[in-house]
């Protein structure tokens, strides 16, 4: 089989049935085209002794359809302390021991194959385009870093500039790190035209879904429950708090849309770098008291880390956010339009009132920040106008909202923003005479 990769370059490979015990690095002939690999009942498990990048590899090949079959990483034998890539490194440069490796392939697809015990990236795809994977599962994957928490790593990644690519109907089951999502240096070309869709998170340590330095990307109906779990991976010393759905880098021209999840140890959206883009028609509920979210956050955050990037021009309609630590919404940035949302049981910590027991002074000369609801802020990595907003037909409930309900920070005027219409109340939730 291993000669059979590394000559054979178009036509179709079947893989044996049964167990098969790789102990180095399966690679695909290089330029190969047009070339099929299934297996029928096949698992390809990584022996106590592998090394090499990936299981299976493939670079500077063309159209690679790959197909139902397993492959088990037996992470727990080959388990190392990893720190997360420095910013100067592609991620397929600095994790090794992975499950599938593409780096320069146009045309991939990857469908039926179940992926566990890998123990860093159970698929990383890297500088290439058309990409299809859909059907898969990955499970109980991803390695730690010194401090014994997740380090990015467990997921599905593409990197580096890629571009037209898919992942659908994928699930994923206990990731240490990340689950679902694109990444590229500051350097390097931003990821283009990219759809994930009608995905499964369940127990996730990091981010359910990161995109990061993209743009044109749609994130839709992906749904997840338990996401910053479990407690002792979230990678608090570096700031990793958990995302349903997170946003890194410059990224514009993206729609998320139609999400929905449960239980997030964290923030449902971090638009760290989002701009000309839409958030529309998402949930994301928790149900629990404060003290049982240690990572728990407002249910929206902008956010400007990138230089290039300035919070502006964001569509935030029709979401439900319900059940928040802190408050619903932190706004910054000019021409967003938040319209006809319903932001529920937000503060549940009860700051500012509880602040000995919960820190809801998150900055000293900004008091009022974590117990708003929707708070306009001036910026975070660097100063930003906070004007020209629209806020309209928002219902905001929760602890004393009812006076809390949008409040201008420091340096921000809410005259200088469109606020009208909206429903502020003390209540957590609306009485169900009054949803419409």
């Amino acid at each position: 089989m291993r000669e059979m990769l590394a000559t054979q370059k178009t036509g179709v490979i079947h893989l044996p049935r049964g167990v098969i015990e790789i102990s180095s690095e399966l690679k695909i002939a290089p330029g190969a085209y047009d070339l099929e690999i299934e297996g029928e009942g096949t698992l390809l498990k990584a022996s106590d002794h592998f090394q090499g990048r990936a299981i299976l590899s493939a670079e500077n090949a063309q159209r690679i359809r790959l197909r139902n079959f397993s492959i088990d990483g037996n992470r727990y034998n080959l388990t190392s302390l990893i720190d997360a890539a420095p910013p100067e490194n592609a991620f397929r440069i600095w994790y090794s021991k992975n499950g599938l490796l593409f780096d320069q392939v146009q045309g991939l697809t990857i469908s039926n194959i179940e992926l566990s015990d890998v123990l860093n990236f159970p698929i990383l795809v890297s500088r290439s385009s058309d990409i299809k994977i859909s059907t898969v599962t990955v499970s109980d994957s991803g390695s730690q870093d010194h401090n014994g928490r997740n380090n990015l790593s467990g997921g599905i990644l593409i990197e580096e500039g890629s571009s037209h690519f898919e992942v659908t109907g994928a699930i994923f089951h206990r990731i240490s790190g990340n689950a679902l999502w694109t990444h590229s240096l500051r350097t390097s070309p931003r990821l283009q035209d990219g759809l994930f869709a009608d995905n499964q998170f369940d127990t996730i340590g990091r981010d359910a879904i990161e995109v990061g330095h993209a743009t044109r990307v749609r994130v839709e109906n992906n749904s997840g429950i338990r996401i910053g779990y479990p407690e002792s991976i979230v990678d608090k010393e570096h700031g990793g708090i958990p995302v349903a759905i997170d946003t890194a880098g410059n990224v514009d021209s993206s729609v998320y849309s139609g999400n929905r999840f449960q239980e997030v140890d964290g923030k449902c959206f971090d638009l760290d770098g989002f701009h000309d883009g839409a958030v529309r028609n998402n949930q994301c509920v928790n149900k629990q008291p404060a003290d049982v979210y240690p990572f728990g956050h407002f249910g929206i955050v902008m956010n400007n880390t990138d230089p290039d990037a300035h919070s502006g021009n964001i569509e935030i309609s029709s979401n439900t956010i319900d059940g928040t630590k802190f408050g619903g919404l932190f706004v910054m940035g000019s021409g967003n339009r938040i319209v006809d949302n319903q932001f529920l049981n937000l503060d549940t910590s009860g700051c500012n009132e509880s602040a000995a027991k919960f820190g809801c002074i998150y900055k000293r000369d900004e008091p009022k920040m974590l117990e708003s609801g929707i708070y306009l802020g001036r910026g975070v990595a660097r100063l930003e106008q906070t004007r020209g907003n629209t806020i309209r037909g928002n219902r905001i409930f929760g602890h004393k909202m009812k006076t809390r309900c949008i409040v201008a920070g420091p340096g921000v005027s809410l005259q200088a923003n469109t606020i009208t219409g909206n429903v502020c109340s003390d209540n957590a939730r609306p009485s169900p005479r009054s949803v419409d």
